[in-house]
């Protein structure tokens, strides 16, 4: 097995191989064609040009084929633009000026694959952290090392110190700190220890764990994001779409209009044919689109790469754009801004009844339950060790609790419907104290009389409210909470939070309808939540956010971005991105424009040669392409501040 996750190494890829090449060698040729027009040689005349023709062939052949395929399409692009520039001019005599064109162009193409593999080794690199093989326990304590294709839900299997963590599960002994850093992009290792969960890809520190698979290798969180960033690039922005525009009809403008220049001043001016095809030649080179259609891809890929790096995976380019926009963010409550498991928070037995009474009577009736506060109940008293008796004839209402004979009395657990009008009588004042601290009041009677409460709380998630501080200062407008808990536990929630609205007793239907509300009132809105009943608001808000790694996979498919680290202080993060990515997309497009209107205003009054010309053109789309690529330094931004680790309580809802 694989001891460590090595980081890819620093190589040309296969795609950018061959332009490498071809540029180089035209680069060559064109030096040697210049070296000799202006050496006296004595080398015949046709010498000179055939040393140029070879700085074409090199240096144009794979635009000619990639242009020949877009014909074959129905379509002209600027592949063949700049050929037909360079044969123009060896056709006017001035081979020099044609090799400089198809150099530039082929150096063009050459930094514009730079830039997008930079985005891609971003995301290959991922691929380099997932093992190869795993080393399975058997049965007798027998290590056995098989694929991690191989490995089905339930195997047990030993990371060693320094390995790369194969499978996503479950650690079932052993203690170490992981460092997650390529999947929730968190800078410092997280402690891991029986019942935590681990993801495939993460390392594994000083410590042997004993994991227990929970996902095939082509279910795992790592395999999740490689396929969410596939897809991610075959999503076009809506800026991108307008490129891909320009490069199909714009390039038909370019043609007609060269083609005017060619014949317009030779047949109504005077001009000769060569001066009238020699300017044609050079709006042809000036008014191709490269700077125009590279302007938007380079910074969208570099902005879904460099988000990656920071555990923020953006599905498409389309949704980098749409993360610039908002200004309203609805959030969803257990799971989002709370870790989403319940826990017992305090015991108020009746007058009579210790707490170890209550938490025994209560837990017997919920053991055989699957409900986030019946497991609560179940697990305070196991850590209290209480011997828990047999329960029967176990009914359980969803929404109002349960009802089980213990010990041949009866015991029900839940919520006000449950009990009894006069054990609300006693203990509705008690749990009305606990709701509007933030607490779920679980009422228990026996026989119909009031043992007494339990009250059950979420925690808030590390760093929620200065997260919720950062969205207001990143220009967040307005931050709603959307939730199925009842009114009380939403206003506690609410306040602790400091969000500007809440939303509570939301169905999921509800919380579709309440995003509808806020656009309709606002405008864009980000919805951010993790379960199956967030997946319609998900899907309907202009920016869906999942949380990725305690997320539902309802939710994660219908959102349009994961946070992988569950933490709500990358959201801003997010955002910062898309504003960012929108500003420079804004400053390419600009700067594209600009060089094309320039380049042709000194064509047209006689102040530009070819060269000068073919300097331009090219310059601009280098320079396009190296400023969409200052978006992969978005990954290195300053991590928002963390939080101690106090986290108060809130209500978690039946």
């Amino acid at each position: 097995m694989e001891s460590s996750a090595r980081p890819a190494n620093v190589q040309i890829d296969g795609e950018l191989r061959p332009l490498l090449w071809a540029t180089v060698y035209s680069a060559l040729f064109l030096a040697l064609g210049l070296l000799l027009e202006h050496m006296n040689t004595g080398l015949p005349g046709w010498v000179v040009p055939a040393v140029y023709s070879l700085a074409y062939v090199t240096g144009g052949y794979l635009r000619v084929v990639e242009g020949l395929r877009a014909l074959r399409q129905g379509s002209l692009n600027i592949d063949m633009l700049m050929v037909l520039g360079a044969v123009g001019a060896a056709i006017l005599g001035r081979w020099s000026e044609g090799a400089v064109l198809i150099f530039l162009f082929a150096l063009s193409n050459t930094l514009e694959e730079f830039a997008a593999g930079r985005t891609r080794k971003a995301i290959q690199a991922l691929v380099s952290l997932r093992p190869a093989t795993a080393r399975v326990v058997r049965e007798g304590g027998v290590e056995e090392a098989v694929p991690v294709e191989a490995l089905q839900p339930g195997d047990i299997i030993l990371v060693r110190p320094g390995e790369a963590i194969s499978a996503d599960g479950e650690v079932v002994a052993g203690v170490s700190a992981v460092n997650q850093a390529a999947i929730t992009g968190e800078s410092i290792p997280v402690e891991k220890g029986p019942g935590s969960g681990v993801f495939a890809g993460t390392i594994n520190g000083s410590g042997l764990l004993t994991v227990r698979v929970e996902r095939p290798a082509a279910e795992s969180t790592i395999s999740r994001i490689i396929r969410l960033v596939e897809e991610a690039q075959e999503h076009k922005a809506g800026t991108q779409r307008m490129a891909d525009w320009i490069d199909r009809y714009y390039t038909l403008f370019v043609v007609f209009a060269s083609l005017a220049a060619f014949l317009v001043p030779s047949l109504l001016l005077g001009w000769t044919w060569s001066d009238s095809f020699y300017l044609a030649m050079q709006l042809l080179v000036v008014m191709s689109p490269c700077a125009l259609v590279i302007a938007v891809p380079a910074a969208l890929l570099s902005s879904i790469a460099a988000a990656a790096r920071r555990g923020i995976l953006f599905k498409g380019g389309v949704h980098v754009e749409d993360a610039g926009r908002i200004r309203v963010v609805a959030l969803d409550k257990t799971g989002t801004l709370t870790r989403g498991v319940a826990q017992v928070q305090s015991l108020h037995p009746a007058p009579g009844v210790s707490e170890e009474e209550l938490l025994t009577w209560a837990a017997a009736a919920e053991a055989h339950s699957g409900h986030p506060l019946a497991k609560a109940v179940v697990s305070a008293a196991e850590a209290r060790k209480l011997a828990l008796p047999a329960a029967a004839e176990v009914r359980e209402e969803p929404g109002y609790g349960v009802t089980a004979l213990v010990d041949g009395v009866e015991i029900r657990v839940g919520s006000r419907r449950l009990v009894a009008e006069q054990c609300w009588a006693s203990m509705g004042a008690m749990a009305d104290a606990l709701e509007s601290r933030g607490e779920t009041a679980i009422l228990v009677t026996r026989d119909g009389q009031p043992l007494g409460i339990i009250g059950v709380a979420d925690t808030l998630r590390p760093g929620v409210e200065r997260a919720i501080q950062a969205l207001r200062a990143s220009g967040v407008q307005r931050i709603v909470m959307l939730t199925g808990d009842n009114e009380r536990v939403a206003a506690a929630i609410a306040a602790q939070v400091g969000v500007d609205e809440f939303r509570a007793n939301l169905l999921p239907e509800d919380k579709l309808e309440a995003v509808q509300q806020l656009q309709a009132q606002y405008g864009s809105v980000a919805m951010v939540g993790d379960g199956v009943n967030d997946a319609p608001a998900l899907a309907l808000a202009d920016l869906g956010v999942a949380m990725g790694g305690a997320g539902n996979n309802a939710a994660l498919e219908s959102a349009d971005v994961v946070l992988m680290s569950d933490e709500l202080a990358r959201l801003p993060e997010a955002f910062a991105i898309g504003r960012r990515a929108r500003r420079v997309m804004t400053q390419n497009l600009i700067f594209a424009v600009g060089v094309i209107i320039t380049l042709v205003i000194l064509t047209l009054s006689n102040h530009l040669t070819l060269p000068l010309a073919v300097v331009g053109h090219e310059g601009s789309t280098i320079l396009v392409a190296l400023n969409g690529m200052r978006m992969l330094l978005a990954g290195r931004m300053p991590e928002a501040a963390r939080v101690a680790s106090h986290a108060p309580s809130v209500g978690f809802g039946l």
